[in-house]
């Protein structure tokens, strides 16, 4: 150790005496040799990889003391595609001699005691060859320090300003100073980034602080000679790193890694002359971000003429997309997006003019310019409506998608701020809502790329907000609080103040709903500054004075900003003795599901809930759920660093029936980000306070006088105040609120008359008219469903990507046409319904509806001039054409419909994904490389550390050698089914091949290449004309059925014989049942009765007391008299059973006496006229209030069937059978329902017998069987082990009270029971089993009435 500190210490005396500032005298040219590589792919060799090499020499020459020149001598580039490491570079040789004139062109540096200043280069040299020039001096960036050898500061480079250590170390016997250096590219104080997509997502610090899934560093090894005044770079060697997996990097990660070396080569004293140009300023040392904003980075393209080339692929889009989607719309569509982004004002323009008459190129430009996200198109947006050029859907949806793909800068933002304040807009509410909510997410995302981000943009909001103060306008304050939501910036938190109830005695007469606005407003805020937001929502939940449901309200927000232990314990304490029922329901409900949460950013809530909820009184879980309740529920795998959430507010009154509020949100976590990705919230404050105000919110009448009262204040919605919404929802997309609508008098009165005016009837009419003579319609609508990029700089200039696209392109062709026989009269007024009982309707639809989707997961470099990335990418094509026919004749009561014959793709649908490595350069655009990343061989070389389970199994010299991995063939699959009877023939053909022979991980299953294809065709035997289903109602239901049905008669001698030879057939079958499947059977039989015993031994005591507590059941008969049912069980029941018995005695098949009520059929009809299909006909006795339905194939010699029997013995009883087989005689069930009383309380119960069930379920019901017992335990029910009926399920449920219920539950081996389970609602059932509701005739005549109208 004493030899070690000594060493350092000679070490760092003699580095003292060294000046460590790098030497470059005046007037002489240094000479270094520079190659920089940049490959991206898996680490493991043996698969593809894609990448540039860029190798030049680079002389320095020193100016001045502090400016240098630098100049690329002979520079060349090359590509790389292929399998690492056997495939060689590639030399691009036409881009190299597109660049060399400006590679060669000298730049002008300022460089102080080992620091890069300022930079400086003519205009002609492009910002991608500039940051290449950047990457070199990033090399020459040294901060070396005389008094320390180790050390670590904030360095700045052209990556931003990180985290970077330093270690000096000096060679005496070499004479070297050997310098190194590495930055951690995750914590820097601020890095040079760019995020697309991504303004609402959060960063889930917490999901990665175990497991990440990007690492990111850099290493810069310098060996340095000593010289006269400083010290001689002789080598400088950079090695950087960037891994990454959306899943886990321990599971295996994509990366890209960057090597540099800059090695000296001489010194010469002919210095580089700069050219004769204007050298400007060209910013500093960090990156400088040019077209790679503009161009997506899966295809490059050489752009000379925009406008034309937009012209081009639109026609190419809609003539390709009419009758049936082509495969690659979706890309061709970014292609019109990427052409469209570098367009100017002026190009656009020109092109809406000459198309916007034309309705389909029209609709392609309005459904593809939002999605371009260039403050232009909001311009041209707003300019375009303000001159009456765009309607206002169409408006309003291309302004919400322009909003949410925009950049959001300080000159879209002014601009979205002047079209919300436009005075057009102020005339149609419903736009200036959509404009104004946007406005405040424009702010939203602007200041979270800029968190310095102006107050003053705020500035026309708060002026709203007080000039609607001053009005008492209460629709624009409740407007302005969802804008100041939206924007989510704290300078608002003093506005919002103003009206929260409880802080300021002006917001109390406000309505609760803009109270409860006004809370939520705080939400975004809390994301950003939760600590101002929690003190605020803990005073406004533990203030008793306020609302209830602002309390409630107040308690969501102050849970998402994520409070401390000490916190949540203050405020449970304070729960413990709150008077209110409902705001304690709602907040030990949300607090008990928090304890559940398992996502890593609400580890910390949930512990606090966790602690809290042992301070509550677990009465408060025992509410009903007419209480308010708050649910919360997740999911997440923290291997695969994906996750789900949801909760669910539902806000009640107790003073009325519906809920006053109820707000559902969905959130999604993956690769270290989270996201509010939906939330759906419904208000019915109006209908809640409108019947405060009528006699319905009496509390001294019981219930069911409320219900009646309430149903009569909403039959006179008339008398309702017309400034008072009845009810109002909003959505939110991306924790942003993007609509809400408020459902008021005004909007009732406008909309009845569009219901049943006269415009409804116009439009009947057009609509018939247009069916008859024929509609062929031919739609497309494309979509840019995801672009999600980042976009840094590396270590050797060139930018980095990684990014997410998904588009998508639908089309249909639809084509119907109808014949009404006789022809409708001109005035439908006239039309009355015996017209409409003899009119015949024929209707034939054709439609051809297809889809094309398109996913591309991106990482690699994307410049101006190359691009070199592996990329993963998805497809899914679907083309389901389809052709029916429909008949109606309402006077026969026929109603048929066909599904005829249809020109079918070889495939109906196709799906595939694949990994590849792509390079291509702007020179050569169509001569892209493509290689697959798993390359397709069966057998590979690879090093023994590439696969992790051979290289664990092999030691000390076997670590060099190599070991020869088997990569498995490529699955290839094939499985085709034959629907029978209609001869059709479905298969899916499925192919797959990866990489998992490297290792047993997830994202070496996913690297390959994976396919499935979906084919329909025809059979082999005869073929199909047509599928019918034919409905007959009446009286020639029975001249419809395609085969008469017979059902034997047991009772007659040949139906005894019959039988007796179906019984023994059936016998037969059953005896045929392998031996192998017995004692299977036996075993599995064994082991239930094994595990339930076990579980018997491990019920509590009070399980066995069920026995005691259960009182008999007892029915109520005609006579309306009660009798016992418990002892005597088998004498009643056997007296059911045979009513019901003699009933189906008196007439086997209610056929052979009425014919069927109605009848339906469903078969095929081929070709060589055999019949196949199903037949049901339905039959109905009203003496005996006896239904009879029978299913049977109209096959020939096929006599299976299913027959079902109902019979109403009594208004409290009715039972049912059904059996199946052939003749119906091989499986039955009975079912039986009856109403009575449980001890004292009204009851209904429910018996299933059965006589014989198929093998399958009485399987799967004897695996169920297991569960059952810890099921109960969880659930609260009370379990005893009792001999029941093996043949019998019994559940028995019975109320108490009008809100709670006794359920009975009696299965073989086992009865369940539960009591006092609480209902949500009052069920208004008397003891005697009557309704204690009634409708007043008013009611109903009211309902009648407008029925009729």
């Amino acid at each position: 150790m004493r030899v070690v500190v000594l060493a350092l210490t000679v070490a760092f005396v003699a580095c003292q005496q060294i000046n460590l500032v790098p030497e470059f005298t005046i007037d002489k040219t240094y000479v270094y040799k520079y190659e920089a590589r940049l490959l991206g792919g898996l680490p493991q060799e043996g698969l593809a990889r894609a990448g540039i090499k860029v190798s030049s020499k680079v002389l320095l020459t020193a100016v001045t003391e502090n400016i240098f020149l630098m100049k690329l001598l002979d520079p060349l580039i090359f590509e790389y595609g292929g399998i690492w490491p056997k495939d060689p570079f590639v030399p691009a040789t036409k881009l190299t001699t597109a660049l060399a004139a400006q590679l060669q062109i000298p730049i002008k540096f300022e460089y102080a005691n080992g620091v890069v200043g300022k930079v400086f280069a003519p205009a002609g040299v492009s910002p991608t060859v500039m940051n290449l020039h950047r990457g070199i001096l990033n090399i020459l960036q040294l901060n070396l320090k005389k008094t320390q050898n180790v050390y670590e500061l904030q360095e700045a480079g052209a990556q931003g300003v990180c985290r970077t250590h330093y270690i000096i170390n000096e060679d005496i016997k070499a004479n070297h100073i050997i310098v190194t250096k590495s930055k951690d590219l995750s914590h820097c104080q601020e890095r040079i980034i760019k995020d697309i997509g991504l303004a609402y997502a959060e960063r889930c610090s917490e999901c990665t602080r175990r497991v990440k899934s990007l690492i990111e560093t850099a290493t810069y090894n310098y060996i340095m000679k000593p010289a006269a005044t400083g010290v001689l770079i002789t080598e400088a060697t950079v090695e950087e790193v960037h891994q990454f997996s959306p899943l886990n990097e321990i599971h295996g990660a994509a990366m890209m890694e960057a090597k540099q070396t800059l090695t000296f080569v001489e010194i010469e004293k002919t210095p580089v002359v700069p050219i004769k140009a204007d050298y400007m300023h060209r910013g500093s040392l960090q990156y400088e971000f040019g077209s790679e904003i503009l161009q997506t980075p899966i295809q490059i393209m050489k752009i000379s003429d925009a406008p034309a080339q937009i012209i081009e692929v639109l026609k190419h889009l809609v003539a390709n997309n009419m009758a049936v989607v082509h495969d690659d719309a979706p890309l061709k569509f970014i292609q019109l997006i990427q052409l469209l982004r570098v367009a100017t004002f002026e190009n656009i323009e020109a092109i809406w003019a000459q198309f916007k008459g034309q309705p389909v190129y029209r609709r392609w430009l309005l459904d593809a310019l939002p999605a371009v996200g260039t403050p232009v198109i909001v311009k041209f947006i707003k300019e375009k409506f303000l001159a009456h050029e765009l309607t206002i859907p169409e408006f309003i949806q291309a302004l919400v998608m322009a909003l949410q793909m925009v950049t959001a800068d300080l000159e879209t933002t002014q601009l979205t701020a002047s079209l919300a304040m436009h005075e057009r807009i102020a005339k149609i509410p419903a736009v200036r809502e959509v404009v104004m909510l946007g406005y405040g997410s424009m702010i939203a995302k602007h200041c979270i790329a800029v968190p310095t981000c102006p107050v003053e943009l705020l500035r026309p909001i708060h002026d709203i907000a007080a000039d609607a103060i001053a009005k008492n306008d209460i629709p624009e304050i409740s407007l302005v609080l969802k804008v100041l939501g939206n924007a989510g910036h704290p300078a608002s938190l003093k506005t919002i103040m103003k009206f929260l109830p409880g802080l300021r005695n002006a917001a109390t007469t406000l309505p609760i709903r803009v109270q409860i606005d006004a809370i939520l407003a705080l939400r975004n805020i809390a994301k950003r500054e939760p600590k101002l937001v929690q003190p605020v929502a803990l005073q406004l939940l533990l203030d008793r004075a306020l609302h209830p449901e602002a309390r409630m309200v107040a308690c969501i927000v102050l849970f998402e900003t994520k409070p401390s232990v000490a916190l949540v314990s203050s405020f449970a304490g304070a729960l413990r003795i709150e008077p209110n029922m409902h705001v304690a329901s709602f907040a030990y409900s949300h607090i008990k599901s928090l304890t559940r949460i398992t996502a890593p950013d609400m580890a910390a809530v949930a512990g606090a809930a966790s602690v809290a909820i042992k301070l509550l009184s677990p009465k408060l879980d025992r509410l009903s759920l007419r209480f308010s309740r708050a649910l919360a529920l997740d999911f997440y795998h923290a291997p695969l660093m994906i996750g789900a959430a949801g909760s669910a507010y539902m806000i009640n009154d107790a003073a009325t029936i519906l809920p006053r509020a109820v707000v559902a949100k969905a959130r999604a976590y993956l690769a270290g980000a989270a996201a509010d990705v939906i939330e759906i919230g419904v208000r019915t404050e109006g209908i809640q306070e409108a019947l405060l105000k009528s006699p319905a919110a009496d509390e001294s009448v019981d219930r069911i006088t409320k219900i009646k009262r309430t149903l009569r204040a909403l039959t006179n919605w008339k008398a309702l105040p017309t400034n008072q919404p009845l009810a109002s929802a909003y959505i939110k997309i991306l924790g942003q609120e993007v609509a809400f609508v408020n459902i008021d008098k005004t909007v009732i009165e406008q909309a009845i008359p569009l219901a049943t005016g006269s415009r409804p009837r116009e439009l009947l009419k057009e609509a018939l008219k247009a069916l008859q003579e024929g509609i062929a319609v031919q739609y497309a609508k494309p979509l840019l469903a995801a672009e999600v990029r980042r976009i840094f700089p590396t270590a050797v200039g060139v930018p980095m990507e990684f990014s997410l696209y998904t588009a998508a392109v639908a089309a249909a062709a639809v084509n119907v046409k109808a014949t009404i026989t006789p022809p409708l009269p001109e005035q439908l007024e006239t039309f009355t319904l015996e017209q409409l009982k003899r009119t015949d309707v024929q209707l034939v639809a054709e439609a051809r509806p297809s889809v094309a989707l398109q996913t591309f997961a991106v990482m690699g470099i994307n410049t101006a001039f190359i691009q070199a990335a592996v990329m993963a990418k998805g497809k899914i094509r679907t083309i389901l054409p389809g052709k029916i026919a429909a008949k109606a004749d309402i006077l026969k009561g026929n109603y048929k419909v066909e599904a005829l014959p249809v020109e079918v793709p070889e495939h109906i649908a196709t799906m595939s994904f694949e990994t590849l490595a792509v390079i291509r350069n702007i020179e050569e655009p169509t001569a892209e490389r493509i290689v697959p990343l798993v390359p397709d061989m069966s057998l590979q070389n690879s090093r023994t550390h590439l696969a992790g389970d051979v290289s664990s199994e092999i030691t000390g010299s076997q670590m060099s050698s190599e070991v020869r991995l088997r990569a498995p063939a490529p699955l290839h699959k094939t499985l085709c089914l034959v629907v029978p009877y209609i001869e059709i023939k479905g298969c899916v053909e499925v192919h797959s091949h990866n990489a998992a022979f490297i290792k047993n991980a997830t994202l070496f299953y996913i690297l390959g290449q994976h396919s499935v294809r979906a084919a329909v065709a025809r059979g082999d035997g005869p073929a199909v004309e047509r599928l019918e289903l034919e409905v007959q109602v009446g009286p020639r239901a029975a001249e419809r059925l395609l085969k008469q049905i017979n059902l034997v008669d047991e009772e007659t001698p040949e139906g005894k014989t019959i039988l007796m030879k179906l019984r023994e057939i059936l016998d037969a079958e059953a005896k045929k049942a392998p031996a192998s499947s017995k004692s299977s059977s036996s075993s599995s039989s064994s082991r239930i009765i094994s595990s339930s015993s076990s579980s018997s031994s491990m019920s509590s005591s009070r399980m066995s007391k069920t026995a005691t507590i259960i009182e008999p059941f007892k029915k109520f008969h005609k006579d309306r008299y009660l009798t016992p049912h418990g002892a005597s069980k088998a004498k009643s029941s056997g007296s059911k059973a045979s009513s019901f018995e003699v009933i189906r005695k008196q007439a086997k098949f209610l056929g052979n006496a009425a014919p069927p009520v109605f009848a339906i059929i469903a078969r095929a009809v081929r070709v060589d006229h055999k019949l196949l299909g199903y037949q049901l006909g339905a039959y109905f006795d009203k003496s005996t209030a006896r239904v009879q339905l029978i299913v049977s194939s109209i096959a020939e010699n096929d006599n299976m069937k299913i027959c079902a029997d109902g019979v109403l013995l009594s208004k409290h009883k009715v039972t049912a059978k059904v059996a199946w087989g052939p003749e119906c005689q091989q499986y039955a069930v009975i079912a039986k329902a009856e109403a009575g009383v449980l001890g004292e309380f009204p009851a209904a119960r429910l018996e299933v017998e059965w006589e014989r069930l198929p093998m399958i379920v009485t399987t799967y019901a004897k695996k169920l069987s297991k569960h059952i017992p810890m099921a109960a335990l969880e659930t609260g029910f009370r379990l005893e082990r009792v001999t029941n009926s093996d043949k019998e399920i019994e559940l028995t449920a019975a109320l108490p009270s009008q809100r709670s219920l006794n359920v009975i539950a009696r299965i073989p081996e086992m009865t369940l029971s539960r009591m006092a389970i609480p209902l949500p609602y009052a069920v208004p059932i008397n003891p005697d089993g009557t309704f204690s509701i009634h409708i007043d005739d008013d009611i109903l005549t009211w309902l009648k009435n407008h029925w009729e109208e």
